[in-house]
């Protein structure tokens, strides 16, 4: 019976059995990093494409970004557009800066650099977060209301200066209308429906008896602002248009434009956010390690520096996103 032996390559026990030299001098892990990384770019392209698509398709009234996302902490009624999404990139870029020094400060095998700036990469990944979520609830509360023609067009209210005007100032108390259920009024309303915080024959009433204000559509004219309403026509758009109060945004209902914007805001930005968050909750992971010495006694901290790529990763991503979506 004739033996069976197999050739000796020579790279029998290396993490790679092809040959004697590494694909693109990388480690296994750095190279599915990478890999992980592309995948995803393309992920993040798909949905800024299809984003820029939609805009296309409703170039003429789609909201513009400084009146939606003018808010700013602790200061109310105060217009500051874009101020706090500028800080938040700031904020984002930063810990990318303190990713490098951990990452730089590993190759050194200098640990106690290695923990502080990861510390502050994590603190910078968090505050973002936070960030984020307080810029989602300004967004789904909303700040002044609209109302919704029968087509699905949004209208906002405006001065004689063309200052947005909120629904509250517009609309006038009318008796025997149904207010929102409250837990208050019977334990049988608590699932009631959640209702405007005023009605649309409050709104009605109110607009006829002031006649400083006006109705603004979302078609820009030619100097790229929305269209303003002379005063009979804005009265026939609420006589007999019409037909819901919307406050805020959410999947189905947008009070700054169309319903499409919101879609895309929550989800390009919701997603995004997973990333950050799955990040810092990887950087936490990767940090306690340091700090029990798991690299040192490997000899490497190239796990940091893998980490370090996912979060670069997310920092360019949020480049592209505030880029398309918040400046142009």
């Amino acid at each position: 019976m004739e033996s069976t032996t197999v050739a000796k390559t020579g790279t029998e026990g290396k993490l790679w059995g092809g040959g004697d030299s590494k694909p693109l001098k990388a480690s296994y892990g750095k190279l599915m990093m990478w890999f992980f990384i592309t995948s995803d770019a393309l992920t993040f392209s798909a949905f800024l494409a299809a984003y820029g698509f939609s805009r296309f398709k409703f170039i003429n009234e789609w909201p513009i970004a400084d009146e939606v996302f003018n808010h700013f902490p602790f200061l109310h009624g105060v217009d500051a557009p874009m101020y706090y999404v500028a800080l938040m990139t700031f904020i984002l870029i930063f810990s990318s800066v303190t990713m490098v020094l951990a990452v730089d400060a590993g190759h050194h095998m200098k640990k106690n650099k290695v923990v502080t700036y990861m510390a502050l990469t994590i603190l910078g990944g968090i505050v973002f977060l936070g960030s984020q979520a307080w810029e989602w609830k300004n967004f789904i509360k909303g700040e002044y209301g609209a109302i919704e023609t029968k087509g699905g067009d949004i209208l906002q209210f405006v001065d004689n200066d063309g200052h947005r005007v909120s629904i509250n100032d517009i609309a006038v108390p009318l008796t025997e209308i149904d207010r929102e259920h409250k837990a208050n009024n019977g334990i049988w309303y608590q699932s009631g429906n959640e209702q405007p915080s005023v009605t649309l024959e409050e709104i009605k009433a109110g607009f006829m008896q002031k006649s400083e204000y006006s109705i603004r559509t979302m078609q820009l004219n030619e100097a790229g602002e929305k269209t303003i309403l002379d005063r009979a026509e804005a009265e026939q758009y609420l006589n007999n248009r019409v037909t819901r109060v919307v406050e805020g945004a959410n999947l189905t209902r947008n009070e700054y434009g169309p319903q499409l914007f919101a879609d895309f805001f929550f989800f390009i930005t919701g997603f995004h956010g997973f990333h950050v968050f799955s990040g810092v909750v990887i950087l936490i992971i990767i940090f306690f390690n340091v700090l029990i010495g798991t690299y040192e006694k490997r000899g490497s901290y190239e796990m940091v520096e893998k980490v370090g790529l996912y979060w670069h990763f997310v920092d360019l991503v949020w480049v592209f996103v505030f880029t398309f979506f918040y400046l142009v």
